[in-house]
């Protein structure tokens, strides 16, 4: 738990990290932007400031060709120069297209006006003359900069999260087979022994002792829960099979090795449920579920399994009058290494989910659950 504490206190701190340099990016790229911006009014501003200079007969030789070159020296920035009534005087950087057409140079102009107040040209006799200006393509291109970057930062945190998930379900997918493997193989070499003192304990006493036959019967449980972990990691077979005996079959073994405090019933349809499945795989699941709801209960209580179809979907529920789950708890209850109980590795619904989700192509969930009240597991099912 500490571990998994640690674990999202350093996501968030990535998290905060990235979104602080992202807006640090945004910042820094808004006040280029505004430098920029008023760098180009200043020089529209002198722009016009030359022009009049221009105009003016009193002026200095010298600094008319001051003026001519601040003028030639725009060579991006949009300018329109228009009299009083907004009549074309002079224009710089303007496509030929807009100039020649009186509408579109008169849209064009209202354009300018909106976005930077012109600058106003005063000379004699009132006729006085008007500098409109627009942004540079530089301008225009830095705008869309910031939204730029944050597109390609927010596509590449997505990718890193995917890449990053597609790891650590790979390598939980191998340690999950690995430790299954590695199980199978621990019980098979006590099981094996097992059985050849069982059968030597059949040659001294007799073949209907009820003790020496419920041995065996665990012997064989034993085995069945050799094969289910040994199936982990591989692909199992999948055979159209009778789902309501498989359900039956784990009623059956259950019911006479779970405490008697606990009302155990099951309820199927009278038709048989065709429908692939591992049986080997599909007890083990109820099994898990069944246990977990008789811990719930402490030993003491209702239990119900129930098989039924709904729609195109055949449905398992795992029904306990137990203490129920908190709402943290219903959204941790698959993760591996949750558990509520002192005892335990907590990978058995983890593992469960697997088998339903990855084998069988169906779903397992929380149905429903109350604290104090029980909880309904639920297996979904294709039909």
């Amino acid at each position: 738990m500490r571990n998994n504490f640690i674990s999202k206190i350093n996501n968030w701190f990535v998290f905060v990290l990235l979104t602080i340099i992202v807006a640090g990016l945004a910042v820094s790229s808004n006040f280029l932007i505004n430098h920029l911006r008023k760098k180009e009014t200043d020089r529209i501003k002198s722009l016009a400031t030359a022009v009049k200079y221009l105009q003016d007969n009193n002026v200095d030789s010298r600094l008319n060709d001051l003026s001519l070159n601040v003028i030639d020296e725009n060579k991006d920035i949009p300018i329109i120069i228009t009299d009083k009534n907004r009549n074309l005087i002079e224009s710089k950087n303007i496509d030929e297209e807009i100039l020649n057409n009186p509408e579109k140079l008169k849209q064009k102009i209202a354009e300018m006006d909106d976005k930077y107040p012109p600058f106003e040209i005063q000379l004699p006799n009132f006729n006085n003359q008007f500098v409109f200006y627009d942004n540079s393509d530089l301008l225009n291109y830095l705008r869309y900069y910031p939204y730029a970057l944050g597109l390609f930062i927010g596509l590449y945190l997505l990718f890193s999260f995917w890449f990053l998930r597609t790891i650590k379900k790979s390598d939980e997918s191998m340690l999950w087979a690995g430790l299954a493997k590695e199980t199978a193989h621990q019980i098979g070499t006590p099981l094996s022994s097992m059985i050849g003192w069982v059968e030597v304990m059949k040659l001294d006493a007799n073949r209907n002792d009820d003790g020496l036959l419920e041995i065996n019967k665990d012997i064989n449980r034993l085995k069945t829960i050799s094969e289910r972990f040994s199936k982990i990691g591989s692909v199992p077979e999948l055979n159209d099979l009778n789902l309501k005996e498989t359900v039956q079959q784990n009623f059956d073994y259950l019911k006479s090795r779970i405490s008697r405090k606990v009302n155990f019933e099951l309820k199927v349809p009278s038709r048989e449920i065709l429908i692939p499945h591992n049986r080997i795989l599909m007890s083990w699941v109820i099994e898990n579920l069944v246990k977990n709801a008789v811990d719930a209960m402490k030993g003491e209580g209702k239990l119900e399994i129930s098989l039924y179809s709904k729609n195109n979907y055949v449905l398992i529920d795992v029904k306990d009058s137990g203490s129920g789950m908190t709402n943290t708890q219903i959204r941790s209850a698959f993760k591996p290494g949750y558990s509520t109980k002192k005892r335990g590795w907590g990978l058995g619904l983890s593992l469960a989910k697997r088998v339903i989700n990855e084998y069988h192509n169906g779903d397992i969930k929380i149905a429903e659950s109350e604290v104090g009240k029980g909880t309904t597991f639920r297996i979904v099912l294709k039909s």
